[in-house]
């Protein structure tokens, strides 16, 4: 059975090319055909037309960049192409988002699933990735032979609870990601040691592996090739942010970080990757 992989940015190519690795039936598009031709083939088929590479799968993978994508992508569609059809979202939208739609895909007679992702390109390549998958269970042991040659799934509970963990996740990059940068920053204000710092730091309980991950990018100043681009932390916070509203829940500190990313757009560093921030601070 042939699985297609709509929107093949960094994600989306990375999961195809994976598939396809696994011995999956495996084809892709892109808006930007050509674009998805550079990155994938000639190991991924690139089909050019949407309805064609529809058409041709029982399973549909949306790594689109928000809901707004997915909408403008899906539904337009007749209902008779997307009849029978398994849509997998991956990507990070709301709650809310995710819920509707759910609506929106069963009526025109699909089955609808989240799955959101933790982890980057090199999970992706290696199946790595955990999964956080909002579906029923028999939904979830359907799909689970093709989501585990991606990574680790885990049933959240139904739609809408998988997304709502995977931005909660989101968050935290960002909170831990403008924490340590502030921190180093001060270290060297202040002339202290980085090395000592990053040493006392990896033996105490305030250490997380994501801050090896991006000190050398933040020493150098240099966040080209990201993984994860700072325009996409700033859309999950703004969706966080927006989500947690309808809970009452205290989110100034976010929003301080929020202000952050905001400076580092204004700055032009949008498509560099996310560790970026540290200049704004």
């Amino acid at each position: 059975m042939t699985t297609a992989i709509l929107g093949t940015g960094l994600m989306g190519s990375a999961a195809a090319l994976r598939l396809h690795e696994q011995g999956e039936d495996v084809i892709a598009w892109n808006r930007d055909e050509q674009k998805a031709r550079g990155r994938l083939q000639p190991q991924v088929t690139v089909i050019g037309d949407l309805h064609d590479a529809v058409n041709q799968a029982a399973t549909l993978l949306l790594f689109l960049s928000d809901v707004m994508a997915i909408e403008d992508v899906l539904l337009p569609l007749p209902p008779e192409t997307l009849a029978g059809k398994t849509i997998i979202q991956m990507g990070t939208i709301s709650p809310n988002e995710s819920r509707d739609l759910l609506f929106k895909i069963e009526a025109a007679g699909s089955q609808y699933l989240e799955a959101p992702v933790l982890g980057s390109i090199p999970e992706a390549r290696s199946g790595s990735l955990l999964l956080m998958v909002g579906a029923n269970s028999r939904q979830f042991e359907q799909q689970l032979p093709l989501l585990s040659l991606l990574g680790k799934p885990r049933l959240i509970g139904p739609v809408g609870k998988a997304a709502a963990v995977k931005l909660a996740m989101n968050q935290m990059i960002a909170g831990l990601t403008a924490s340590f940068a502030l921190s180093l920053n001060f270290v060297l204000a202040e002339g202290a040691d980085v090395a000592q710092f990053m040493e006392i730091l990896r033996e105490s309980a305030l250490y997380a592996p994501t801050f090896d991950k991006k000190l050398d990018k933040m020493l150098s100043a240099s966040y080209d090739n990201p993984n994860f681009p700072l325009k996409h932390l700033y859309k999950d916070v703004e969706l966080f942010l927006s989500a947690a509203s309808e809970h009452q829940l205290n989110t100034a500190m976010l929003k301080g970080v929020e202000k952050i990313l905001t400076d580092a757009l204004k700055q032009g560093r949008g498509e560099e990757d996310y560790s970026a921030l540290r200049e704004s601070i």
